[in-house]
């Protein structure tokens, strides 16, 4: 991070806000260029050998001919425009989110159509080869190198670096609330330093968080900003703060190096559903009912049935030789077939590679028991299960058992991404709202799969499963899938 020096304000010492925001958008832009250079001069170098090649104009302007040398340095520099007029390297999106990937992908989408469309319009004859391979393959060159910088961005945040310092201003309910959940993911860049709440006395912390101090009340603001250092102000409630309140706190904020966020009472709401819209000066949160019809539904189907099909196609010898191994290995069947619930309560046999004794079943009310206390108290999950084969071990390791589930998945009783499927047992210990994870299909993965596997409790489990329900899309079931692809070699929480 920057040091930039120190200023006195009142008699009393203020460092600066780090300028990691330029200075990491500043490594990106950077990154992006060579990149760019590197594929579409590559494509180039590739496409025509190193011979000067020229692009021929038709109609009015058939006498012209540019060289490619000069297109390709016209590429880059109208790639890298609107890579940053798109917005991709503001750290509003960095650290954390899909919106980061979504908006190089449209930025990169919508360049190449323009390039189609002044190609069409003027009739030059680009070589379709270059152009079909430069865009494809710069696009996916630059998510890599973005996926390399967010890791390393990750790291860097879990030290307390690159991050925005945070002061919370809202009741200690709230502020407290607030403070858990953006601890939840140290990776979006969020630390809080401090809060300032009605009542507050100095050197009190916030209930239950006595690593975060409380500066005074709201009154002590300014003075709460100097001696924790913060660089954003988040307002987690308002009812303590009329209007003006917060017009002011607003107002005495410095430009550029200190920010004002206000966070509603909205948990796990992705930000699609999200929509701000002004009216007579009062920005309107508007936020859209989750829908599970249409075009989207459609395009998850689609895709699922794509997905599932090349799998089986592509692992069909792997899994061959899987079913040979267990067939050989202990006495049983290859394929588990357990009863579970899926979309709208329906049950349907979900399929496994068999990795447990064939008396399984009878044998688990004689070990539940010692399930009773760890966190999650719904799904049976043990780490050391005494009717798991050897082999089974080993498949349950690596999720190599939930293979046959692509099955399901073709079938079309399960996706690729979604809840997992509870046991009717389960269910009977649902809540009210646990059952709204029926309004999707089950997956074979899933966001909380991802996010601990095993090693989370039931509730961090159900909230979880139902942050994605509320929010899924085909841009977060590819994440997912990746995610789970990098927890499955990890082999994180997986018994």
């Amino acid at each position: 991070m920057i040091d930039q020096g120190t200023t006195h304000v009142d008699g009393q010492t203020v460092r600066p806000a780090r300028d990691w925001r330029e200075s990491y958008a500043t490594r990106l832009m950077v990154t992006d260029a060579l990149v760019l250079i590197w594929v579409v001069f590559g494509v180039q170098i590739a496409w025509f050998g190193f011979t000067t090649a020229d692009v021929q104009f038709r109609g009015s302007m058939e006498e012209a001919a540019v060289s490619y040398t000069v297109i390709s340095v016209v590429i880059v520099a109208a790639w890298m425009i609107i890579l940053q007029v798109f917005g991709t390297r503001g750290y509003r999106v960095l650290g954390t989110g899909t919106q980061e990937y979504k908006l190089i992908a449209d930025s990169s989408v919508r360049l190449f159509g323009l390039i189609a469309i002044i190609a069409f319009l003027f009739q030059i004859d680009f070589a379709r080869g270059y152009i079909l391979i430069a865009f494809p393959l710069g696009l996916l060159v630059l998510l890599f190198s973005r996926w390399i910088w967010r890791q390393w961005l990750s790291v860097q945040r879990l030290r307390g670096k690159y991050v925005s310092r945070v002061l919370l201003v809202g009741s200690s309910e709230s502020a407290t609330h607030i403070a858990r959940e953006l601890a939840r993911q140290p990776a979006a860049g969020y630390l809080v330093v401090g809060a300032c709440v009605p009542n507050g006395r100095v050197a009190d912390s916030l209930p239950g968080l006595p690593n975060i101090p409380v500066f005074g009340n709201l009154d002590r603001l300014q003075a709460a900003l100097v001696a924790s250092d913060a660089d954003t102000v988040v307002i987690t409630s308002s009812d303590e703060l009329p209007a003006n309140r917060v017009k002011e706190i607003s107002w005495s904020l410095e430009p550029g190096r200190q920010h004002l966020v206000v966070a509603p009472g909205l948990t796990d709401i992705g930000g699609p559903r999200i929509h701000t819209r002004p009216v007579a000066g009062l920005p309107l949160i508007h936020v859209e009912t989750p829908r599970y019809e249409g075009r989207k539904l459609f395009a998850k189907r689609a895709f699922d049935v794509v997905a599932s099909g090349l799998l089986i196609l592509l692992l069909s010898p792997f899994l061959a030789l899987i079913a040979m191994t267990v067939r050989l290995s202990s006495q049983g069947p290859v394929l588990f077939r357990q009863q579970r619930v899926g979309i709208n309560g329906k049950h349907f046999n979900m399929l496994k590679f068999r990795s447990m004794v064939t008396n399984a079943e009878d044998l688990l009310e004689q070990i539940q028991a010692q399930q009773r206390d760890r966190g999650n108290s719904v799904m049976f999950k043990m780490e050391n299960d005494p009717r798991v084969t050897p082999i089974g071990r080993f498949l349950r390791r690596y999720s190599l058992d939930e293979l046959p589930q692509l099955f399901n998945v073709f079938g079309g009783s399960m996706s690729l991404v979604g809840p997992r499927p509870p046991l009717e047992r389960e269910v009977e210990q649902y809540e009210s709202h646990v059952h709204r994870r029926f309004l999707v299909k089950p997956g074979i993965t899933g966001l909380w799969q991802v996010s601990g596997r095993s090693n989370l409790s039931w509730e961090d489990t159900v909230r979880l499963d139902l942050y994605y329900v509320e929010n899924w899309s085909i841009t977060g079931d590819i994440v997912i899938l990746w995610r789970t692809a990098r927890a499955v070699l990890a082999r994180d929480g997986a018994y």
